[in-house]
């Protein structure tokens, strides 16, 4: 069994012993600060969507529903804790010092309900956009308005090209030896990136 195979057949299966529920969870921990991508979770939403095994409307309405308690969270550590509270939560989740100040930055520069809509298509900015809203004592309801249709947006296109992607699984199961070296340089190339992002700052830090 490949690699692409193998890591679909497991997101498949947690997915169908989670249930919606699980999705909605993930999806929760994606809008926080946690560091679960929507992209390596909506896709196998799409592909139980395409087997008939799930609804789609519960589908997105769980993936939906998730990301707007996630960014709520977010939110409201925000508004009555601050940036201390933020970071000592963070830090237990692996958040970056560096990335919420440059969000805190994108978000204090332009700064709005469209903004924050804009943010939820942008990757890293999308995970920790609700800290600075929040600090910034943004209005609930276009909070949770921008919130709720830039996430359903985004979520449902990446579980629509999960379902379209399933649809055409004979192709990928016939190349999959080579969607592994994809996945495999994409993996390796990631690490590095973050590796050495790390050290970068850490160095900077220590002067």
């Amino acid at each position: 069994m490949s690699l692409t195979q193998f890591i679909s057949n497991v997101a498949v299966e947690f997915l169908g012993t989670a249930g919606y529920a699980g999705a909605g969870v993930l999806m929760a921990l994606e809008s926080m600060i946690a560091p679960v991508p929507s992209e390596a979770v909506m896709p196998f939403v799409g592909f139980k969507v395409a087997d008939k095994e799930w609804s789609l409307f519960w589908a997105i309405f769980t993936t939906s529903l998730g990301s707007i308690v996630g960014s709520m969270i977010s939110y409201l550590m925000g508004y009555y804790g601050g940036k201390p509270v933020v970071m000592k939560v963070g830090r237990y989740l692996l958040l970056d010092e560096h990335d919420l100040e440059l969000t805190e930055r994108f978000f204090h520069k332009r700064g709005g309900t469209l903004t924050l809509f804009i943010s939820r298509f942008i990757p890293v900015v999308r995970h920790l956009i609700s800290i600075p809203a929040g600090i910034g004592k943004m209005p609930l309801l276009h909070f949770i308005a921008a919130t709720l249709i830039g996430a359903t947006i985004w979520n449902t296109f990446l579980l629509y090209c999960g379902m379209k992607l399933r649809e055409h699984w004979n192709v990928v199961q016939k190349y999959s030896h080579q969607a592994d070296i994809v996945v495999v340089a994409g993996l390796v190339l990631g690490l590095a990136w973050f590796i050495r992002g790390r050290l970068k700052r850490r160095k900077e830090k220590h002067g």
